[in-house]
């Protein structure tokens, strides 16, 4: 059986009217590649955020099993919005949650590993529908409780469905086209990457690059399913990264609100950072005033309930903004404490890192090759 898994991300559901125009997209993507389809899909944009808000209006101390099963109605809705309309269209669809996809997971509640996959669950599914929806970001544990995977993780969801079926590629759509060297949005002349290796990606997600979920990269590394990057645009797909095991860019990421902690001793911060790498936590040591410090920029909800386990005397107070420029296997980290600075920091370093002649170089070589190397730049 042909099946080609896509998913798209909150970035591709701002309004309702965004479900008919995925839906469309996924018929077309069928009747084309006479393939069976299987749409992982995200919360609609800002929904999880909303979702959490409201459940720490009603309880600041809410158990972290109590905030993954309510943050996961976000994706139940999306997945049911795109269910109908799909259905519209007179395609036989249907929509898996968590609890049946098939996937197994620790109880590290808000940021849970996978643990086991069942692949019979969306074969069944796939006998008898052309299109499957699937919520990302979620499953369950061993005790059948609904678990998360972790903010931004339906692209982990993604990956595991692709190899679970032996699939060798999938396909994540967003706002952008792909990778780029910067955030387009935030750098002036970031421009896109038409392949990328798995080893680099990670790293910039682990930066707090809002790329890919670092852990769905390492997933796709080790099971060999390639990532698709691509956009949906008024005049169809369009891809713009292809994620394999080959590929390298120097880039500059910014990470706003990265949680600062202070220590109480080297010894205590040792602990920490062995904790938090245990658990592939990005974390960065510092001093203010000679007195050790710990800076957290990805899983900080999560990495924050490890501190706390831990029974170390670490106390939360503030936070930085994250610049980091990775050239190769060199890395530099910045920290600032507004964002302004930051940016401006991002933006000479990437200047400095891609010189304005160079890059028009590139991209004007770039547009004249054949084939285009798997991209276009915009």
């Amino acid at each position: 059986m042909k099946t080609t898994i896509v998913k798209f991300g909150g970035s591709s559901f701002r309004d309702p009217c965004d479900y008919a125009r995925v839906a469309q997209h996924l018929a077309k993507l069928g009747a084309a590649g006479g393939t069976k389809i299987i749409a992982v899909v995200s919360a609609m944009y800002g929904i999880t955020d909303k979702l959490k808000a409201t459940m720490l209006g009603v309880n600041r101390e809410a158990s972290p099993s109590n905030l993954d099963a309510a943050l996961a109605t976000g994706e139940m809705l999306s997945a049911c919005m795109l269910e109908a309309a799909v259905s519209r269209l007179g395609i036989p669809v249907t929509s898996l949650n968590g609890y049946v996809l098939g996937i197994r997971t620790n109880s590290d509640f808000g940021r849970a590993s996978v643990e086991s996959v069942d692949p019979q669950p969306i074969r069944a599914a796939l006998q008898e529908h052309d299109i499957v929806i699937a919520t990302g970001g979620q499953a369950i544990d061993q005790l059948g409780r609904l678990t998360f995977l972790g903010r931004n993780s339906s692209d982990l969801t993604a990956v595991v469905i692709a190899a679970m079926l032996g699939e060798q590629a999938c396909e994540i759509y967003s706002d952008v086209k792909g990778v780029y060297t910067a955030d387009p949005h935030l750098v002036p002349g970031a421009r896109l990457i038409p392949k990328i290796g798995y080893w680099t990606i990670a790293q910039m997600s682990r930066q707090g690059a809002k790329v890919l979920h670092h852990r769905a990269v390492d997933y796709a590394k080790k099971h060999a399913v390639a990532i698709v990057c691509k956009a949906l645009t008024s005049d169809g797909a369009e891809t713009g990264t292809i994620i394999t095991g080959h590929g390298y860019s120097g880039s500059v990421t910014v990470a706003r609100d990265a949680a600062v902690l202070a220590v109480a001793s080297d010894a205590e911060c040792d602990t920490l950072l062995v904790l938090l790498d245990q658990h592939d936590i990005s974390s960065i040591f510092f001093e203010v005033d000679g007195r050790p410090c710990l800076c957290i920029i990805t899983d900080i909800d999560f990495a924050m309930r490890l501190v706390a386990s831990a029974g170390t005397r670490a106390v939360a107070i503030g936070s930085r903004v994250v610049v980091t420029e990775l050239n190769g296997a060199m890395s530099r980290v910045h920290l600032h404490v507004d964002y302004e600075s930051a940016l401006a920091h991002a933006q000479n370093i990437h200047e400095q890192m891609y010189p304005a002649a160079i890059r028009d170089l590139v991209i004007e070589r770039h547009r004249r090759r054949p084939n285009g190397g798997g991209g276009e730049v915009a």
